[in-house]
């Protein structure tokens, strides 16, 4: 259990990567599946290319605190991620419900990177810090991104929908 300031700053990078790798599950397993809504499909896209980049700033932060990411915890999450998009498939509005995920999921990565960076302050760890604001932004973006496709995708939904079309996939 971590009892002084640097070992939650770790515990935080770890869980933060971790978090990022469960989204970056998701997002591979749902964009696969939205060949009907390209432009959802090409926001994922995007967001996958922007998740790798993030992943790879939350790596070179544990490298520089002389730490490794945690196997299992990353094993569960990844876990989870796949778990979760194909739950959301057995569903037959499986685009709208992942499509809420992801909006709501963009705003807890917002509210785990400005804890980061409060604890990374708290700890005098203040090297990534400015990485960290860039993925605050960057997800900030993605969600204001998500926000402007809710609507076309939810008309897009109904009218695969009434009109006897499949509507998921």
């Amino acid at each position: 259990m971590a009892t002084d300031a640097r070992s939650i700053y770790v515990t935080a990078l770890r869980n933060t990567h971790a978090m990022e790798q469960q989204g970056l599950q998701q997002m591979e397993v749902q964009v696969s599946r939205l060949e009907r809504y390209p432009d959802y499909a090409a926001l994922l896209q995007r967001h996958i290319g922007t998740t790798r980049q993030q992943l790879a700033r939350l790596e070179q932060a544990l490298q520089s605190a002389g730490e490794s990411i945690s196997s299992i915890k990353e094993t569960v999450t990844t876990v989870a991620g796949t778990v979760g998009a194909t739950v959301h498939g057995l569903f037959q509005d499986e685009t709208l419900r992942n499509l809420y995920a992801g909006y709501a999921y963009q705003y807890e990565q917002i509210g785990a990177y400005r804890s980061l960076i409060t604890i990374a302050e708290t700890a005098g760890e203040t090297a990534h810090i400015s990485a960290f604001q860039q993925s605050v932004r960057e997800e900030e973006q993605a969600a204001q991104e998500v926000a402007g496709i809710i609507e076309p995708v939810t008309r897009r939904y109904v009218e695969l929908t009434t009109s006897g079309d499949k509507a998921d996939r």
